[in-house]
């Protein structure tokens, strides 16, 4: 009798070990097609290419100074907006909690006769208590956060107008640019600095380190391992321990807090406020976010392309100025770069996916 050898075929048998896809080297254009923020930086460029041309004072110092200020007040708004993105929620309150926050510093210490800072403590408190609230109330009834900070929105301009007519009798707040710690506040969040003769915005360190911290917390921490999980599946994240609940919460706190500092930096650079500011910049947070690479889906983005899709904003809404045009024009050309922005941060995911 004779015995017959299975004769092998090339892939039969038992696979060999699989090399661990942390271990494979990635050559440098998969890593740079893999950045969100990468069709934000083409697009910096471009605009910033464009306005040099047709502006001739836009490469000025001073201009750029001018720049880099509007960029920085956008931007500290767009960098926490952007890490809740990247959550998967939206908060569409968060224009007018900028101007809440002032309401509360500036009416707390005109009313109490305390010093300045005691009002920007208080203001801290009650702005981080509204983060809590979308964040609880969103987690809690499971409704869509558009639902959630869409109501509390329309709350806040209510309460905005109604306070301060109530309290003093008009729609702005008195000055308090009397009162005992008015210049130290000033100092910290809206003083001027000057490097090689060129005036500076100290909101510009704010933006920095903002985008510095909510790098390091994305990039190098549990927690930006939690806010990428929640954002790309919350059903997955939630089976493998991720505290949604928790995330959620802070992220709108992380809101809050720039909100916070937005205010203080409206009140200690006019030291009064008009109640009814604030409305329709929330729109103008998520479309820098947008711009720096966030998906609308949660999961993708970096708080480093929402700070580039500031800075597009900064050069866009004054290289207009700069250029002598019809500022009118400034809507199109923010939708406009909206719609670019889009397709290209998607064309660029299309990339890296095809190059794995």
């Amino acid at each position: 009798m004779t015995t017959t050898v299975p004769e092998k075929h090339p892939g039969s048998g038992p696979p060999g070990p699989q090399p661990d896809e942390r271990l494979v080297r990635s050559s440098p254009w998969k890593k740079l097609l893999g950045r969100p923020e990468l069709g934000s930086v083409v697009g910096a460029i471009a605009v910033f290419l464009f306005f040099s041309i047709i502006a001739d004072s836009f490469l000025q110092a001073s201009s750029l100074a001018t720049v880099l200020y509007a960029s920085s007040t956008l931007g500290i708004m767009a960098v926490p907006v952007a890490l809740l993105m990247i959550g998967g929620e939206f908060d569409l309150s968060a224009g007018v909690l900028v101007t809440s926050s002032a309401l509360v510093s500036s009416m707390f210490s005109y009313q109490m006769t305390a010093n300045t800072w005691v009002g920007v403590g208080v203001s801290l408190l009650v702005t981080l208590a509204i983060g809590v609230f979308n964040g609880v109330m969103l987690t809690r009834t499971k409704l869509p956060s558009f639902i959630i900070t869409l109501g509390t929105f329309l709350m806040l301009t209510g309460m905005n107008l109604g306070f301060t007519k109530l309290i003093s009798g008009t729609v702005s707040t008195k000055s308090i640019a009397d009162m005992e710690g008015f210049s130290s506040a000033k100092d910290v969040f809206a003083s001027t600095f000057t490097i090689g003769g060129v005036d500076f915005k100290i909101t510009i360190i704010w933006w920095l380190a903002l985008v510095l911290v909510a790098t390091w917390i994305l990039l190098r921490t549990r927690v930006g391992n939690w806010i990428f999980a929640v954002g790309g599946d919350v059903d997955a994240a939630r089976a493998v321990g991720v505290p949604v609940n928790k995330t959620k919460i802070g992220l709108y706190m992380g809101v809050a807090f720039g909100a916070w500092i937005s205010g203080q930096h409206l009140l200690f650079s006019y030291d009064v406020v008009q109640s009814g500011e604030g409305v329709g910049n929330e729109l103008i947070y998520i479309v820098a976010a947008v711009i720096g690479g966030c998906l609308i889906t949660g999961g993708y983005g970096s708080a480093v392309g929402a700070a580039i899709g500031a800075l597009i904003f900064g050069m866009t809404s004054k290289g207009i100025v700069f250029a002598e045009w019809n500022s009118d024009w400034f809507k199109f050309f923010l939708g406009a770069m909206l719609l670019l922005a889009t397709l290209l941060n998607a064309w660029v995911r299309k990339r890296a996916e095809a190059s794995k």
